[in-house]
């Protein structure tokens, strides 16, 4: 696993303080990237929230998850949430260490007071001596919350008081990437009502044992979620139930719990879990597996191996400004692009971790992820090894199959209805639902003269 080493410089650290007008939640903001540029410690919001226990709560949770293996449990290794300043709302995002459960709070206007916020991305310190304060916040006095340095600060800042240093995988990164075109691709399944939500999440396992381990599956049955051990029609992949446990900080204070996945087709599928709060959304979204990280889904495959797609997401890039809802017919107006091509650049952005995708809205937002996120082109394995074949002149074209000579061995790849399986060991194994192989990419890159480029990503 290739691995690099993340710098986060706060100016000092994230507190929780009181005062003669309440408590004082400052959180310390990192290196980030605003319509103004990048900028050491962005300033994002400043103002009351309507309920501050529960988005202590719910910022707990997501720290929770940043700070999670739930796959080879190991020693903690966490980065910092990611914090999105998108004008009407506060966006926190974490993604687990083991690359499998990310996780998102939106805090909506509702829940800022109606007050506005910056825009731009970047990380923000959540500490252990913050935690532990926030998880003693049992009422509801008022709390101001700060994200970013002081007003007063915001010019004097002399450097980095603090720094910290983290391990960043590259299936980290590319997990954060493969979450955001999964879920683009789910629906609303069920909504169960706060009493409904509660009963079932408490039902559910804490920890891995082995009556937990692999997929369960439920199925909407009025307003309750009926358990099953087999995907019958209408059923919702539930992977590694207990990967839920962070929604337990949150419970009392749910109106309702919304199911997210894809219609059934019997195999175990990724899915989402979203709490509504007031003023605010905690959501979880699970890869297929507790073993199987979003990572090496693959679903991102076939956006970054068009040139077309690749040319259209630099001109949309120009676009877009941190927009909490974007809106492609209106991309499509200004760009000059068909919708179905600007679709297609917004999936490759997600690849690159500059949207993300919001369920509750079934619709992409702007962000731009605080750590090089061409790297989740660079070091993809099957996308460089397709290129590799692409660019070698192993792809032999032979009637209505394709040969790949890769290593000692040669595959034919065939297409059907637009889609291509292979006669190696991964189709085999897969049929598909985790992304092409690298032989049937190899092909539609050479297809479509992918191979001018081979070797390199853009």
């Amino acid at each position: 696993m290739t691995r690099s080493v993340q710098a986060l410089a706060y100016s000092r650290p994230s507190a929780l303080a009181s005062s003669q007008a309440g408590q004082l939640l400052g959180l310390e903001t990192a290196g980030g990237l605003t319509p103004r540029g990048a900028e050491p410690h962005p300033r994002f919001f400043a103002g009351f929230l309507a309920s501050p226990r529960i988005a202590a709560r719910g910022l707990l949770a997501v720290a929770d998850v940043a700070s999670a293996r739930y796959h080879q449990r190991a020693l903690p290794s966490s980065l910092d949430p990611v914090v999105t300043g998108n004008g009407d709302r506060l966006r926190f995002e974490s993604f687990s260490g083991c690359c499998g459960v990310y996780a998102r709070l939106d805090v909506l206007q509702d829940g800022l007071g109606g007050a506005e916020t910056g825009h731009g991305t970047t990380n923000v310190d959540v500490n252990n001596p913050l935690r532990e304060a926030l998880s003693r916040m049992t009422g509801d006095d008022p709390l101001h919350l700060r994200v970013g340095p002081e007003e007063m600060a915001v010019t004097t800042l002399d450097g980095p008081v603090v720094e910290k240093k983290v391990p960043l995988p590259d299936r980290w990164l590319r997990g954060f990437a493969e979450a955001q075109v999964v879920s683009a691709g789910f629906d609303l399944r069920a909504e169960l009502s706060a009493v409904e939500a509660v009963r079932f999440l408490r039902a559910l396992p804490r920890s891995s044992g082995n009556a937990s381990r692999g997929a369960r599956w439920v199925v909407p049955a009025g307003r309750v979620l009926r358990p099953t051990t087999r995907p019958v029609a209408g059923a919702v992949c539930l992977p590694g139930p207990e990967r839920l446990v962070s929604l337990q900080r949150v419970l009392r204070d749910a109106s309702a719990l919304r199911v997210y996945g894809p219609v059934a087709d019997g195999a175990v599928s990724a899915s989402a879990w979203e709490v509504v709060l007031p003023g605010m959304r905690l959501t979880l979204t699970l890869s297929p597996d507790a073993s199987r990280g979003f990572s090496g889904e693959g679903g991102v495959l076939e956006a970054l191996a068009t040139d077309t797609a690749a040319a259209d997401a630099e001109l949309i890039s120009v676009l877009l400004a941190w927009e909490p809802r974007i809106d492609p017919a209106g991309l499509a107006e200004q760009s000059g692009l068909t919708a179905d091509r600007v679709r297609a650049a917004l999936t490759r952005l997600g690849t690159a971790g500059r949207v993300g995708y919001d369920l509750a809205d079934a619709a992409y937002f702007h962000r731009e992820l605080p750590y090089e996120s061409d790297r989740v082109e660079r070091h993809n394995p099957r996308l460089v090894a397709a290129q590799q074949l692409a660019g070698s002149g192993a792809v032999a074209f032979d009637g209505e199959s394709v040969s790949v000579a890769s290593g000692e061995r040669g595959y034919r790849v065939r297409e059907k209805d637009g889609v291509l399986s292979c006669t190696c060991q991964w189709w085999a194994d897969h049929r598909g639902r985790r992304g092409p192989c690298k032989h049937a990419l190899a092909v539609r890159m050479v297809r479509r003269g992918a191979s001018a480029v081979a070797g390199g990503v853009r």
